[in-house]
């Protein structure tokens, strides 16, 4: 059984993967180790946490170019989400997932995505159709 969640119409390329959850806030240039693939700001909810092929699930996007070109230097590396997910995306990172070709959806209809999605959970995002799968969920 799944659950199907709808959102505003995303960017990027349908995936598959597990869900990294925390009702934090993101920057890729100040919450990342871009090289090591993990979380390193100490005040973060998923510091020493990789990142790395997963569907990040936070409040909102902070910070402006530098984070929006940092999410395609991980993608060209290899070591970067499959996805993000967000209450309220910012453009400049809109545009970051774009260049990075990074799946990313915002404004979920039934609400806050920090508590609709659970960490370990697996996720089948749908940018183009505005939908977001659990699967396996009652």
């Amino acid at each position: 059984m799944s659950r199907e969640l709808k959102c505003h119409v995303g960017i990027g390329p349908n995936v598959t993967g597990e869900a990294l959850v925390a009702a934090d806030n993101f920057s890729a240039r100040y919450d990342l180790d871009r090289i090591n693939g993990v979380f390193s700001r100490p005040q973060h909810a998923l510091y020493g946490q990789s990142y790395k092929d997963k569907i990040l699930v936070l409040n909102t996007a902070k910070g402006g170019v530098a984070s929006a070109w940092m999410l395609h230097e991980m993608s060209a590396r290899g070591i970067a989400p499959k996805a993000i997910l967000y209450n309220r995306a910012n453009t400049i990172l809109a545009q970051g997932a774009a260049l990075a070709s990074m799946a990313m959806c915002d404004r979920f209809e039934d609400g806050d995505v920090t508590t609709l999605f659970q960490t370990g959970q697996t996720l089948e995002v749908r940018p183009g159709d505005g939908i977001v799968i659990i699967q396996g969920a009652p």
